[in-house]
């Protein structure tokens, strides 16, 4: 064999070996890329799928705030839904703690909230996830001049508050007490709602409401803020209920409601930051 012919033959060999040592590392590399896919789709199949009912008692003054949210949680979970109980706080928790089935409760004062946790129907410690403030709802306007809370015990002003067990009426009488003022109002009403569509419908003059409320209302009413209700603003706490229906979809509202995105809607219906 010729000096040519052996450098040729070794020329052949090394490429050879490096067409072989590239298939090589191609398979590898494909192996590589399968076991990373098989364990993607692993990970993902192995993720709980949220589905069913999710069952909300919440208090009035968050009908529009949680409506918002609900929809939002069932945007993200296909195949769930949230419904809601709206009300007092006071007659939620009565509920609950008479055996009605729910799985969340968010209640507009610790002092509601404590009577399904003292009956021990909660599975979770209750967290503080936004603060409210009272606002004196009037008619458009404002035609009766209300500037102040002592204005609403002028002769003749036709006032509604909520209930005094209920959170929003329980503050009122607060901030009443603190200001040394005697209000009789015409009427007592069973939620913060009820007692600002009293405004709304002019059957009343001005109520006593949450600011989160007014700001709901929108034209239908006028916001007169006083001093006095930073004396008597409203924690509120969420838990979840003991021997809830949907416990794992219930988690997953409750911390969309403690996210940025769920604090972010909150806030901007009025609510403070806890």
């Amino acid at each position: 064999m010729t000096r040519t012919e052996r450098r040729t033959r070794r020329v052949v060999q090394v490429a050879g070996a490096g067409v072989a040592a590239l298939l090589a590392l191609t398979a590898c590399s494909s192996d590589d890329s399968g076991d990373t896919s098989a364990k993607s789709d692993a990970s993902a199949s192995s993720s709980p799928k949220l589905s069913g009912t999710v069952t909300v008692f919440a208090a009035a003054s968050l009908k529009e705030s949680f409506t918002s949210l609900g929809q939002e949680f069932e945007k993200a979970h296909p195949g769930t839904k949230v419904t809601f109980n709206f009300g007092g706080s006071d007659t939620l928790a009565a509920s609950i703690t008479g055996g009605a089935p729910a799985d969340v409760f968010a209640s507009a004062s610790p002092k509601t909230m404590a009577i399904v946790t003292d009956a021990k129907d909660n599975a979770t410690e209750p967290v503080t996830f936004v603060r409210n403030q009272l606002e004196i709802a009037t008619l458009p306007g404002n035609p009766d001049k209300v500037s102040s809370l002592k204005d609403l015990t002028k002769s003749g002003l036709k006032v509604v508050l909520c209930d005094k067990e209920v959170p929003c009426g329980a503050a009122a009488q607060k901030a009443l007490e603190a200001s040394s003022l005697k209000l009789t109002p015409v009427s007592y009403e069973q939620d913060v709602k009820a007692a600002l569509t009293k405004v709304e419908l002019k059957e009343a003059d001005a109520a006593v409401v949450y600011k989160t409320d007014v700001h709901a209302a929108g034209d239908k009413v006028e916001g007169v803020e006083f001093p006095e209700s930073a004396d008597a603003i409203n924690d509120y706490p969420i838990a979840l209920l003991k021997d809830a229906p949907n416990a794992e979809a219930a988690k997953a509202f409750i911390a969309l409601v403690r996210s940025a995105d769920g604090q972010k809607v909150l806030t901007e219906a009025g609510f403070l930051q806890p």
